[in-house]
């Protein structure tokens, strides 16, 4: 889509099919209650295909000030910094997260709490992007510097929310092997801060994770 000066907007697991339906069963673990034996099913092929291209826009289009469903929305947006191709590689990062733990990765409904969870999980946003934060955003940071958090926080239920969130690397840990560093590597430059450092649609698919079966 990239290559063809295309920009999703909206990439989130709901928005990813398997091409075939077709699967088969393989045997799981037996119930506690009873001798049973369980199945889970794999999909015959891994191959998917996008759909919904309802907010779909060219890259020399006009954009809107808001894109994204919320879970998967990049930081640029909600700083109102602009956005291009970067903003579906950050999606991309959070669909693996949730693809490796099954939970989305930042289940929130407001924006400072969003960013909140962001610096908890990635560390600080850069001061740059601070300073060149839309006015909308301004109030979501203390001298223009620092995030509000917590003393912004709407709730007590909202602090706690960000708390029980870890950094990347100790939340993908416990569910990628350690040998398999090159995920964790790849999660990184999908998640930049910082949209002209994040990987590129042609980088991630060149990264290590992809090209060394290892």
């Amino acid at each position: 889509m990239h290559d063809l000066h295309l920009i999703h907007t909206d990439l989130k697991p709901e928005n990813i099919l398997l091409v075939s339906s077709e699967y088969i069963k393989l045997h799981g673990y037996k119930r506690s209650s009873s001798d049973e034996m369980s199945f889970r099913c794999m999909p015959k092929s891994s191959a998917i295909k996008l759909i919904d291209f309802g907010s779909t826009a060219f890259d020399n289009q006009n954009h809107s000030s808001i894109v994204s469903t919320r879970h998967y929305r990049a930081p640029e947006v909600i700083l109102g910094l602009g956005w291009s191709y970067p903003c579906d590689m950050w999606s991309v990062g959070c669909i693996l997260i949730e693809l490796c733990t099954g939970e989305a990765l930042f289940q929130t409904h407001e924006n400072l709490e969003h960013l909140a969870m962001m610096e908890r999980v990635l560390g600080p946003i850069p001061e740059h992007m601070i300073r060149r934060a839309s006015r909308g955003s301004e109030k979501y940071f203390r001298r223009g510097s620092r995030l509000n958090w917590p003393e912004g926080a709407v709730s007590r239920e909202s602090i706690r929310a960000v708390r029980k969130l870890d950094n990347l690397k100790n939340m993908v840990s416990l569910h990628v092997d350690s040998s398999r560093s090159t995920f964790i590597d790849l999660l990184h430059g999908l998640l930049k801060f910082d949209p002209l450092e994040r990987l590129t649609a042609r980088q991630a698919l060149n990264h290590p994770f992809f090209s060394d079966p290892s």
